[in-house]
């Protein structure tokens, strides 16, 4: 009975920050800013606290029972044709919103601290919660119709939350890069779920968006309907999860407040792509060409990326990146197959990169906004919490032994070289990409923390470690940083990758992968190791033993220094290639709206108001003048024929004989 209650009740979790964001961007301002801030962090909270009831109830359940829907009510009902507002948990749906709710809560918390001063205060934690709602839709629906209203919302928000300074031009044009960006991979979303709801009910009688239902009859559809499906999906979570070509908003939306960068970037928007292809993970199951195209993009968008955030100087542009290639690490694991893998260097990726965000954002707040590692260094006296949790992040993203990346991001390699869909080209290239994130990592925390301080005096003197609001968050997620990966360990450790086990049953039906020989396992691992290693001893020998040695290469390879700085002119590509043509075809457009639509309809209306000018003379003139004529003319009568009205009967007998004489006569002659 108590775990009926339990599964009733689904609803409140993505409701209750929903409820918190209403409050707070309908009277939020009429609030003190505590009760704002106890509103968003505890409506926040306590969807966190519920998700981890329903997970402790979950694992409750034999494994194959580990799911069950909470339906709360019929949204669409036309003839056969349904949707119900339900809401899907099941191992998978259940890691992502323990990930969402406790992340969001944390970086809820951090922003108490980090936004005191600002005068919007309320506005940013409704948009705030409202991104998490958005974000806990998207994973809890049990239609692709339903994730798509969470999929729209977190588009939404994130434009609200990026632009939220928007008295900045630059933020402002941040906001709309990410928005436009957007709908683009959002139009292909849309047209492959519709492409599949229409194939599926015409090939089928199938007529239904539900997971359950599309699952049951994938088999019946098409090879090349699902193939399209498949890559069309992927358009949208291009989009959505900043891969090529659709990653350009992704470093631009770090103009918005850092709390949001850590939320964008760790626990909600990025992550939507990734969860939708694991989601629909029996459909890529039998498009296997869709997911060698997911694992080269995946692959290519890892190193591509990394290449950039090797010459970046601003802090949260380096991470940025950094995003976007540990996006492509995802993308690599769910496009060979690896399911699991993918799902879980999400959720490390969540731990290490939320905590890079905030303390960057530590260290922002204490240099009283700058940004430029260039002009920071020996902070992590000053700063000793958020130094030693930042290295902490810093060590697992770089894929070091013991840390909560190493683990996910080791998986996913070893699957991309296994896999039928990866290959060495894949695994080479997610190599590559961890020696370089492991550089500039390296580079990016000698900068920031180590060497003589490159800021000013007045700086200096005012550099202070954050209040506790700031650095407890960054605590909670060090430690996770660091333990999130036992959870996955692999098995050649002689023990169980309980992770693995754990979303089993969801991707029992998806790719079979061989088996690899624990021989190559761990040669996999050790080249890994060293790899990751010899990133970190080239950017320590680059910017500790030898720190004049960054200036003569730069120097030296100019030209190739030139492209990674300016991000390989992909955006100058993208507005002379792309933004330029569309604007000089809306002129088009818009001429063409204005001379031939706008002139046709202004024609049409001249030559009615004429016509209805002509007819108006003609009715005033014509048909008027006649009435009036003849009006006239009675009257003129009547005047005349008055006068015979005398009133004496000589008169009118004299009239009646002068009439009858005239008739006599008329008569006679």
């Amino acid at each position: 009975m108590r775990y009926l209650f339990i599964e009733n009740y689904i609803w409140l979790i993505p409701v209750l920050p929903l409820i918190g964001a209403v409050i707070n961007l309908l009277i939020g301002s009429r609030l003190n800013r505590s009760m704002v801030s106890i509103l968003a962090v505890g409506s926040i909270t306590l969807s966190f606290i519920l998700s981890v009831i329903v997970y402790v109830h979950l694992i409750s359940l034999p494994p194959g029972n580990r799911h069950f829907i909470d339906s709360v009510y019929q949204w669409i009902h036309v003839g056969s044709f349904g949707v119900g507002l339900s809401f899907l948990v099941d191992q998978l749906s259940i890691v992502m919103i323990l990930i969402v709710s406790g992340v969001s809560s944390v970086i809820h918390l951090y922003s108490v601290g980090y936004m005191h001063g600002d005068k919007r205060f309320s506005r940013y934690f409704g948009f705030l919660n409202l991104f998490a709602f958005s974000m806990l839709l998207l994973v809890l629906s049990n239609s692709i119709l339903l994730m798509f209203v969470g999929w729209e919302g977190v588009g939404l928000c994130s434009y609200l939350l990026i632009g939220f300074w928007f008295e900045k031009l630059e933020n402002a044009k941040a906001g709309m890069k990410a928005f436009v960006v957007n709908r683009i991979g959002d139009f292909g979303f849309l047209t492959g779920f519709l492409l599949l709801f229409t194939v599926m009910g015409s090939k089928t009688g199938v007529w239904s968006l539900d997971f359950g239902v599309i699952k049951s009859n994938i088999m019946l559809m098409p090879p090349a309907v699902l193939t399209a499906v498949g890559l069309l999906l992927f358009v949208g979570a291009t989009g959505k999860s900043a891969q090529i070509p659709l990653y350009v908003w992704l470093p631009d939306a770090m103009a918005g407040p850092t709390p949001v960068s850590a939320l964008i970037h760790a626990a909600t928007m990025v992550t939507a792509g990734v969860y939708m292809i694991a989601r629909m993970n029996f459909l890529y199951s039998l498009a296997p060409d869709a997911l060698r195209v997911i694992a080269i993009v995946g692959a290519l968008t890892a190193f591509f990326a990394a290449t950039i955030g090797l010459v970046q100087n601003d802090i949260k542009k380096v991470l940025a990146y950094s995003t976007v290639s540990q996006l492509g690490y995802m993308f690599i694991g769910v496009g060979v197959g690896a399911f699991a893998s993918g799902i879980f260097h999400l959720m490390t990726h969540a731990f290490f990169k939320a905590l890079l965000f905030l303390g960057s954002g530590s260290v922002i707040h204490a240099m009283s906004g700058e940004q430029d590692i260039r002009k920071m260094g020996g902070l992590a006296k000053k700063l000793p919490i958020t130094a030693a949790t930042f290295i902490v992040a810093y060590l697992a993203i770089s894929g070091v032994p013991g840390f909560a990346g190493f683990f996910s991001k080791d998986d996913i390699l070893y699957n991309a070289y296994i896999s039928p869909y990866g290959g060495p080209f894949v695994w080479t290239l997610g190599v590559l990409g961890a020696v370089l994130t492991a550089f500039y990592m390296t580079r990016l925390v000698i900068l920031t923390f180590f060497g003589k301080p490159r800021m000013d005096q007045h700086t200096s003197e005012h550099v202070h470690e954050s209040p506790k609001t700031m650095t407890i968050p960054l605590i909670v997620l060090a430690i996770l940083s660091v333990i999130g990966g036992y959870i996955g360990m692999p098995e050649i450790f002689g023990v169980n990758n309980l992770f693995a086990q754990f979303l089993g049953p969801v991707f029992a039906s998806g790719v079979k992968l061989p088996e690899g020989s624990i021989g190559l396992e761990w040669t996999l691992m050790v080249v890994s190791v060293v790899m990751a290693f010899t990133g970190i001893g080239i950017g320590y020998y680059m910017y500790v033993v030898n720190p004049d040695m960054p200036a003569a290469l730069a120097d030296r390879f100019k030209t190739v220094y030139a492209w990674l700085l300016n991000k390989y002119y992909v955006d100058e590509f993208y507005f002379k290639y792309v933004i330029e043509p569309l604007m000089y075809f809306k002129g088009l457009l818009l001429r063409f709206d204005n001379r031939v639509i706008d002139g046709s309809v202004n024609g049409v209306a001249r030559f009615g108001k004429r016509l209805s000018d002509f007819e108006g003379a003609f009715d005033r003139i014509v048909v008027d003048g006649a009435v009036n004529a003849v009006g006239d003319g009675i009257v003129s009568a009547g005047s005349t024929l008055r006068r015979i009205q005398t009133g004496f009967v000589q008169s009118y007998v004299m009239y009646a004989i002068i009439g009858l004489a005239i008739l006599l006569a008329i008569v006679l002659l």
